[in-house]
């Protein structure tokens, strides 16, 4: 097959989830091309083409980030090729980690992917879905009540105050889009610069208020499910604990966590249970969600990482799984093709 990943940028990217995955379609004999938001490029009544990198013929890289070393240096193949000649198009640049200089890369994936996913490509996940859900936090928000911790978005500081006061004065405050844990805050009752905070916070859009919970300063629980369902091999599960780093709240590993091995248990299960359902019907092949104790506190459909975690402290590396999930689909398309639809092909196992 042919599969392209889209990233921030060919330059910046790094060596974690989604290379793993680049990594283990070309050991499988896939011809695969990484590209940037910015390397579209469409014409009026002329096919979307796109300006990929890929490796030379004679590269043998043996791991992800040798993979990546090559890619990034003047080793590098460049070259641009009708959008329609991919199979399958995996989407995994993520907006919110785009600075201020550069606005009109936040949507530029999912917007071009909707395009490539009208010209029979299999896009993953689902173009149109990404679009529906393209603020993760507004997508966590439609989840059931009884899976998540009390929360409230807005842009009043009224409601906001009033919500610290109703939960012991203890919350935790953070921007509606963003990732990584930048912009979010704890805050409790001797915290002097509260006004000050929300009305930052306000300026750069709506904010959340999230009900605290005490068990999140042991950290959190990262579940990587595919197709609905907890990613599996050979009796091991995605699933990687994120402890916290000294003095912080945040378990983000870019933050200073620190992941750990951690066992699958009910109240994951339960979890899973509920909003599986959901994400199938709306086409998210890849899914990370977050998870403390027996409460979902967010969930990540754009750019969902964790592979090289769970491979570096030893799981298992599950990125073989997620290119047969992929062989697989294509396969269906062959068989079936239009009479399945991007959506529903997204999720099929």
């Amino acid at each position: 097959m042919k599969i392209c990943f889209v990233v921030n940028s060919v330059e910046t990217e790094g060596a974690g989830t989604t290379v793993y995955i680049m990594h283990e379609a070309w050991k499988r004999g896939h011809q695969v091309y990484l590209m940037g938001v910015g390397d579209f490029s469409f014409t009026q009544n002329k096919e979307l083409s796109i300006i990929t990198t890929h490796l030379p013929r004679n590269a043998k890289p043996e791991t992800p980030e040798e993979n990546l070393e090559i890619l990034q240096s003047d080793k590098a193949k460049r070259k641009k090729i009708n959008g329609k000649e991919l199979d399958v198009l995996f989407i995994r640049n993520n907006p919110t980690e785009e600075g201020t200089d550069r606005q009109w890369a936040e949507q530029s994936g999912v917007a071009f992917g909707r395009m490539i996913q009208q010209d029979g490509v299999l896009v993953l996940n689902d173009a149109y879905a990404l679009s529906y859900a393209f603020i993760d936090k507004l997508y966590f928000e439609e989840l059931p009540a009884s899976i998540k911790p009390a929360s409230l978005i807005t842009r009043d500081k009224e409601e906001i105050l009033q919500f610290f006061e109703e939960h012991n004065k203890k919350m935790i405050l953070k921007p509606l889009e963003g990732s990584g844990g930048r912009g979010v805050y704890l805050i409790d009752k001797n915290e002097k610069n509260l006004n000050q905070i929300i009305e930052n916070l306000s300026k750069k859009g709506y904010i959340i208020a999230q009900q605290y919970l005490p068990a999140a300063k042991e950290g959190d629980v990262r579940v990587l499910l595919l197709n609905g369902k907890i990613l599996e091999k050979n009796g091991k599960y995605g699933i990687l604990k994120r402890t916290t780093g000294e003095g912080e709240f945040r378990s983000n590993i870019s933050q200073g966590g620190t992941p750990e091995a951690y066992e699958i248990n009910d109240d994951i299960k339960k979890i899973v249970e509920i909003i599986s359902p959901k994400l199938i019907r709306d086409g998210l092949f890849f899914v990370g969600l977050d998870v403390v104790k027996n409460k979902l506190i967010e969930i990540n459909v754009l750019s969902p990482g964790g592979l090289d975690g769970l491979y570096k402290i030893g799981v298992d590396n599950f990125s073989d799984v997620i290119v047969e999930a992929i062989e697989k689909k294509l396969e269906y398309k062959k068989n079936y093709g239009v009479r399945i639809s991007n959506r529903e092909l997204a999720t099929m196992v």
